[in-house]
C-alpha cells in the first residue's frame, strides 16, 4: 500500500505538476512564479523548462533594478525575452545600458514591449544604446523621464521602425522636430501619449496628425497651447477610440464638431475644456454614438440640453459621465439617471 502512494505522489509530481504549471504559471505575476520554482524540484524542472514563463523580465519598483537586469539577461532561460518592464525601479542608468550594448544580448534583440517609465537617470545616451540593440519593438514607454531631449527621439526612430504606441508623457524637452521624425518614421503609429509635452505646438502635432491617420489612441492630456487650428485635424482619425483632452483651454465648439467625425470614441475626456458650450457637447452626441467615458469636469458652458443628448445617442453604451462643475446641470436621483444611461455604473455631479 505504502509503495502504491509513494507511486502515485512520483506520477503527480511528474507529471501533474508540469500540467498544473503550464495552466497557471503565465496567468501569474512573475513574482509568485519565481516563489513557485522552491516549491519543489519538479515545479522548479517545470518552470525553468517551459519558455512561455520567461517572456517577461518584470523589474518594476525594483532596488538594483541596473545590476538585476545585467544577471537577468545573462541566463539561458531568458533568450525569448519580449517584454522588460523597468517602470520606477531604481539604480538604473546610462552605464547598465551601455554595457548591455557593449555585450551584445542576442536575448533582446526579440523585445517587443519596453517601459522604462520615470527612470530618471537614463539620458539620450542610454535610449541610443538600448534602442539600438532592439530593432523589433512595438510598444516603448518614457513617461517622465523629463531629461531627454529631441535627440532620444532621433535615436528611436532610426533603431525602431516597427513602433506602434509610444508613450512619453512628461519628456516636457520634446520639440515639434520629435513629431515630424515620428510622423516620418512611424506612419502605422496607434497609440500616442505626448502628456505635459509643454513644448508642442500646432505646427508639429499637424503634421503627425496628417501622416499618422491610423492613430486609435492620443493622450493630449495637460497641454494647453494647442488651438482648433490642429483639433479641428482630429477628425481625420477615423480609427480613433481614446482621446484626452484634459485643459485643452482653446478647444472650442468648432473644433469639437470637427472631433464628432471620429464616429469610434468610446472615451472622451473633455475635463476643463472652460470654451465648449451645449452645441459642440451636441455635435459629439450626434456623431460618436459608442462612447462609454465622457468627462465634462469644470464645463459651466454646458446645461441639461447636452446630457439630454447624450442620452439620446449613448444611452446603450456610456458607463461613466462626469458632470462635476458643471453648475448648470441639475442634479438628478439614481433612478431617474438610470432612465437616461441605463448602462451608467459611475456618475460624477456637484461633488
Amino acid at each position: 500500500m505504502a509503495a502504491g502512494n509513494e507511486e502515485k505522489a512520483l506520477a503527480w509530481g511528474r507529471e501533474t505538476v508540469p500540467r498544473v504549471m503550464e495552466i497557471v504559471g503565465t496567468r501569474l505575476p512573475q513574482r509568485d512564479v519565481y516563489s513557485l520554482l522552491l516549491t519543489s524540484p519538479w515545479c522548479y524542472r517545470a518552470l525553468l523548462s517551459n519558455p512561455q514563463f520567461w517572456k517577461v523580465l518584470d523589474l518594476r519598483e525594483t532596488k538594483s533594478a541596473g545590476p538585476r537586469l545585467l544577471a537577468a539577461l545573462s541566463l539561458e532561460r531568458y533568450k525569448h525575452l519580449k517584454v522588460l518592464n523597468l517602470e520606477f525601479a531604481q539604480d538604473i542608468d546610462d552605464t547598465h545600458l551601455l554595457l548591455l550594448k557593449s555585450k551584445g544580448f542576442e536575448s533582446l534583440k526579440g523585445l517587443e514591449f519596453l517601459n522604462l517609465n520615470a527612470c530618471q537617470k537614463i539620458s539620450d545616451r542610454g535610449i541610443e544604446a538600448i534602442t539600438s540593440i532592439c530593432s523589433n519593438l512595438h510598444t516603448l514607454s518614457l513617461y517622465w523621464n523629463v531629461g531627454l531631449t529631441d535627440n532620444s527621439i532621433k535615436h528611436i526612430v532610426k533603431n525602431c521602425q516597427k513602433i506602434i504606441d509610444l508613450n512619453l508623457s512628461g519628456c516636457k524637452n520634446i520639440t515639434d522636430q520629435s513629431l515630424l521624425w515620428i510622423a516620418d518614421s512611424f506612419p502605422a503609429l496607434e497609440k500616442l501619449n505626448i502628456t505635459r509635452c509643454i513644448k508642442l505646438t500646432d505646427n508639429g502635432l499637424l503634421q503627425l496628425l496628417l501622416r499618422c491617420s491610423g492613430l486609435q489612441s492620443l493622450n493630449l492630456y495637460a497641454l494647453s497651447s494647442f488651438t482648433d487650428k490642429v483639433y479641428m485635424k482630429i477628425g481625420i482619425l477615423s480609427n480613433l477610440r481614446f482621446l484626452d483632452m484634459c485643459g485643452s483651454q482653446n478647444l472650442t465648439d468648432e473644433g469639437l464638431s470637427c472631433i464628432a467625425r471620429c464616429r469610434n470614441l468610446t472615451y472622451l475626456n473633455l475635463t476643463w475644456c472652460v470654451r465648449v458650450t451645449d452645441a459642440g457637447i451636441m455635435a459629439i452626441a450626434q456623431g460618436c454614438n459608442h462612447l462609454e467615458f465622457m468627462s465634462l469636469f469644470g464645463i459651466v458652458g454646458v446645461t441639461d440640453a447636452c446630457l439630454e443628448a447624450l442620452s439620446k445617442s449613448c444611452c446603450n453604451t456610456l458607463t461613466t459621465l462626469d458632470v462635476n462643475g458643471c453648475i448648470a446641470i441639475k442634479r438628478r436621483s439614481r433612478e431617474d439617471l438610470l432612465m437616461l444611461f441605463p448602462r451608467l455604473t459611475c456618475f460624477k455631479v456637484h461633488s
